[in-house]
């Protein structure tokens, strides 16, 4: 290697360090967002949820006083229960997207590490532990939600819509 060549790449290593340092930030900063995304889509679920369900429960105390036929009533109840899956279903989604997102920088954070700092000094996640992330509660709870609404509504409610 000729002299230019040491003085060159040698000049490029604070700049190198200070990309390193600004990148490590971002991934960083990524990981923290990905994190606070499963909280705003389950607020965002349990709101809809509510309110979905209190439609529900309202048309159903109330169907008969106001003259809507049991099988519109019916209709309506099940009309509910598909919309509030469905807002199941993409929160779900949102969520399973968030955590390969969250993975990926992970991946990259070890990377960058690894070059940066010395191989090994951040250890990548492992997948077989997902039941310690909470991302695995949240959607259990979401999954079990809508499954006991599914059967309350066809076991209870709709049998006693006569």
């Amino acid at each position: 290697m000729s002299k230019i060549d040491e003085d060159s790449s040698e000049a490029d290593r604070p700049t190198q360090e200070a990309f390193e340092l600004e990148r490590y930030k971002y991934i960083l900063q990524q990981i923290h967002v990905a994190n606070e995304n499963v909280y705003r889509f389950l607020a965002i679920y349990q709101g809809l949820a509510v309110a979905l369900v209190s439609g529900g429960v309202i048309l159903f105390v109330g169907y008969r006083n106001w003259h809507i036929p049991v099988s519109t009533a019916r209709s309506g109840i099940l009309g509910l229960m598909w919309l509030l899956t469905t807002v199941a279903a993409f929160t779900s989604l949102l969520i399973v997207v968030g955590v390969f997102n969250w993975l990926d920088y992970r991946r990259e954070e070890c990377e960058l590490t690894d070059a940066a700092v010395r191989p090994g000094f951040r250890k990548p996640p492992e997948r077989l532990h997902f039941w310690r992330w909470y991302e695995t509660y949240i959607l259990l709870f979401v999954v079990a939600s809508v499954v006991f609404l599914w059967a309350y509504t066809i076991g209870f409610i709709l049998p006693s819509m006569r």
